[in-house]
């Protein structure tokens, strides 16, 4: 993780053959999404507290700090506040990121987007594919429940009489 958002020098681990930005790096001056920061080590947490607080990094295996102006947009599963008093979760980190917090109810007590979102995903494979869009079925099937940010549902194919997650 250390190395995806901060980058690495060549040399910096086994396998580290040449140096490469990370995603910090790469989001200067623009927007940092960071998923499920709340399952994020407490030695990451520092570096990316340091970005925020100084919009200052280090790539791993490097001593010159570079600088990336950042906005983070962070997502989590997880309340932080509990992870916070549980001591898996910074305090300083947490109150840099809380700033506009934004709870969504899981999909399942949302049904009603559930068709939207199945139709954003069906128009996006089938431009990603080459192939023609799907319609949707007016009816919900056991599919509908499984559409996740990887689309892994409507990806199998819409035709297909086998269940999405054989």
């Amino acid at each position: 993780m250390d190395s995806e958002l901060f980058g690495h020098e060549k040399g910096a681990f086994t396998g580290a053959v040449s140096a490469k930005p990370g995603l910090v790096e790469a989001a200067d001056r623009g927007t940092l999404f960071l998923d499920e920061i709340g399952d994020m080590d407490p030695p990451i947490q520092a570096k990316l507290l340091k970005v925020i607080e100084e919009r200052r990094f280090r790539r791993v295996g490097e001593t010159r700090e570079r600088h990336a102006d950042v906005r983070v947009i962070a997502a989590t599963h997880h309340t932080l506040l509990q992870r916070m008093r549980d001591g898996l979760f910074r305090e300083d980190l947490y109150y840099r990121i809380a700033v506009l917090p934004m709870r969504t109810p899981a999909l399942r007590f949302r049904s009603g987007d559930i068709p939207m979102l199945a139709r954003r995903i069906l128009t996006r494979l089938a431009l990603e594919l080459g192939r023609p869009e799907a319609v949707l079925s007016p009816r919900p099937n056991r599919c509908s429940w499984r559409i996740r940010g990887r689309a892994t549902c409507a990806s199998c194919g819409t035709n297909s009489s086998a269940p999405c997650w054989a």
